[in-house]
């Protein structure tokens, strides 16, 4: 098949620009389920934006950095929060059904880490599905082929010519195109514990490792603190609105576990409040959310009663279990300021790209607003210009290395293994156990192997195998605490490392690894 640009997954960033592509372009989006499993169309939260009177871009911009822990590429924190407001109101003027007050006024919520009510929401707690909805009605003129993975990117010579795929049956494909864009989303089925839909296995992030893209801040995961507990896992998010509202964690002996830790308590940033749910967790306590001052709670939050409701918890009760879980990653394939990636003619956007936007640890309710920026911005770009000639990163070999499929892990053993030692709290002992683990099952073999005879549910494994190895190997690397990464044994910041990315990726044949300043 042929196209100008082949879109990789189907979230909010990937509709955006497909969007506001030219109707003159071939496009076509390939997504590994339907159109609608993503994380985008999971994301309840909302959307943050300086809409209100009393708020200002400035102000979200401190915020982020903040949350961050001033690890973000400021110049690119400063152009997204500045141009949020012209990106919601455009939505709005199109009929996007962002959630109102009684006067017509959009409403603006509060949450964690946020110095103004910010968020916007739809549908209440169902604003991923409201606006991916809206987009998805907007590009019936796109080619969108379902329920196929895409296993490897075709780079050709100096630059990226398309992609090859296939679906559960075999069946397999091949997409040229002038330009090709990884939209796929994070790493967050790595983990026993997450938020992410179940496509989301890291995909996007290996492929473009393997073809030789640079990846950064692979070390930066965040954790939800609040995924509803039903029978022994994680069963759903917990919105972080439904503490925005006045929810407060607490145990099952009555104590507050969020008093004394941070000055917001409990809208206290993502990774302090999931690290000390994690360590009451770990004294053998149950940790709840205590939803009784929430008037009408299924009124107000119908997603999260609905998976309670699912799930047999009654919140009519006044409690919710909850444990943390894998939400998002900060880090990913490097980019500049337009999408582009360290291989010509390939691009990435959404949570599969690192940007800078989010530094050591994202500020909440800044995913769907980097989707809809970076989705624009590409869009733009491939619009308006050419694309400029770079230097090659890596050039595939005609070697055909077929490792044995005995040499793919578990995946239940894998992701309670991550879980456990690249989790939440890490620890140099644990991280080179679970190196060890992950490297025994010939990650130098599969970063080179031909794929084509594997099946979906094989290059899953294999996407997962080297997805945890890159966040393993960026973990053990960096010897601090910072973000989204906790180190017991580096329990402090280390400014030595403030402003410093790692970054992964295949040069000549050879894995490398260097530590860089970060441009802001």
């Amino acid at each position: 098949m042929q196209a100008n640009v082949v879109i990789i997954g189907s979230g909010i960033a990937a509709l955006q620009l497909a969007k506001k592509l030219s109707s003159d372009l071939h496009v076509i989006i390939i997504t590994k389920a339907e159109v609608t499993t993503s994380n985008s169309y999971l994301a309840q939260g909302g959307i943050a934006v300086a809409l209100s009177e009393h708020d200002d871009p400035s102000k979200h911009y401190e915020d982020t950095l903040e949350a961050g822990r001033f690890h973000n590429n400021h110049e690119a924190v400063s152009l997204m929060t500045k141009e949020a407001p012209e990106l919601i109101n455009e939505l709005l003027h199109e009929g996007c059904p962002f959630d109102r007050d009684a006067s017509g006024h959009v409403k603006l919520g509060l949450e964690g880490a946020h110095s103004e009510k910010r968020i916007i929401h739809g549908g209440g707690d169902a604003t991923g599905k409201t606006v991916v909805d809206f987009l998805h009605k907007q590009i019936d003129h796109i080619t969108v082929i379902e329920n196929m993975t895409v296993y490897e990117l075709l780079v050709n010579e100096d630059k990226c010519i398309g992609v090859k795929a296939k679906d559960c049956n075999g069946r397999s494909i091949q997409v040229f195109a002038d330009h090709t864009v990884i939209a796929t989303g994070g790493l967050g089925q790595l983990y026993s514990f997450t938020s992410n839909a179940e496509t989301v296995t890291g995909d996007g992030l290996a492929l473009a490792y393997r073809a030789g893209a640079e990846l950064a801040d692979m070390e930066f995961v965040q954790f939800h603190p609040t995924l509803l507990y039903a029978g022994g896992k994680g069963a759903g998010l917990v919105s972080e609105a439904v503490r925005g509202e006045g929810a407060r964690l607490v145990t099952e002996d009555g104590t507050y576990i969020m008093e004394g830790v941070h000055p917001y308590k409990d809208l206290a940033p993502r990774h302090v409040v999931s690290q000390t749910i994690y360590n009451w967790l770990k004294k053998g306590h149950t940790v709840y959310l205590d939803i009784s001052s929430i008037d009408d709670f299924e009124a107000h939050f119908p997603t999260v009663a609905s998976i309670c409701k699912e799930n047999g918890i009654d919140v009519n009760n006044g409690k919710i279990p909850v444990v943390p879980g894998c939400h998002f990653l900060m880090g990913g394939i490097v980019t500049d300021l337009n999408g582009q990636t360290t291989i010509p003619q390939l691009y990435a956007i959404g949570e599969a790209a690192c940007t800078g936007i989010h530094g050591a640890n994202r500020l909440a309710s800044n995913s769907l607003l980097e989707g809809l920026f970076f989705g624009k911005r590409l869009a733009a770009f491939i619009n308006g210009s050419k694309v400029k000639e770079k230097k090659l990163v890596r050039k595939r070999t005609n070697e055909k290395i077929t490792p044995s499929r005995s040499m793919l892990p578990d995946i239940t053993k894998l992701k309670n293994s991550m879980m456990e030692r690249t989790g939440i709290v890490r620890s140099k002992e644990n991280l080179k156990k679970q190196l060890d683990f992950l490297e025994g099952f010939a990650i130098d073999q599969w970063l080179e192997a031909d794929l084509d005879y594997l099946s979906v549910e094989e290059l899953n494994k294999v996407f997962m195998l080297i997805s945890s190895w890159l966040v393993t190997k960026a973990a053990i690397t960096r010897t601090e605490s910072r973000g989204g990464h906790l180190r017991l044994d580096y329990p402090n910041e280390d400014k030595a490392w403030e402003q410093t990315q790692i970054i992964q990726h295949i040069k000549g044949g050879r894995v490398e690894q260097a530590e860089i300043a970060l441009t802001t």
